[in-house]
C-alpha cells in the first residue's frame, strides 16, 4: 500500500464510499486504509479513487511504502478472486501516466 490518510482528514467518508476493495474504514480519530486490501485501485480504475474523492486531499502517497503495479495487481486478484481484472490504461494509474 502506498496510500495513507493524513491528519488533514475531515471524516467525511467520501473515500470510504469510493474504495473498490473495502480497504478504508473509520479509525480511532480519522479514516484509515488497510494495507492488506489497498491496491491503489490498480485493476479497477486509472486513478486512486480515494484521493480523487477526498475534499481536503488527505489521501496521499506513503513514501515509506512504494509498491509496484505488479504487486498491487496481484493483491487485487487475491482480494477479488471472483472478478476478471485486467491491466490497461483504464485500470491502472501506472499505465495511464505512461500513456500521457
Amino acid at each position: 500500500m502506498a496510500t495513507i490518510i493524513i491528519d488533514d482528514c475531515i471524516n467525511c467518508g467520501a473515500c470510504e464510499d469510493e474504495c473498490p476493495n473495502g480497504a478504508i474504514s473509520m479509525g480511532e480519530e480519522i479514516f484509515v486504509i488497510d494495507p492488506m486490501l489497498c491496491t491503489e485501485c490498480v485493476g479497477h480504475h486509472d486513478e486512486q479513487m480515494c484521493a480523487a474523492a477526498c475534499p481536503p486531499e488527505a489521501c496521499v502517497q506513503d513514501p515509506e511504502r512504494v509498491e509496484s503495479e505488479e504487486t498491487l495487481f496481484e493483491r487485487a486478484q487475491k482480494v477479488h478472486p471472483d472478478r476478471s481484472l485486467t491491466l490497461t490504461n483504464d485500470t491502472s494509474h501506472f499505465r495511464a501516466k505512461q500513456a500521457s
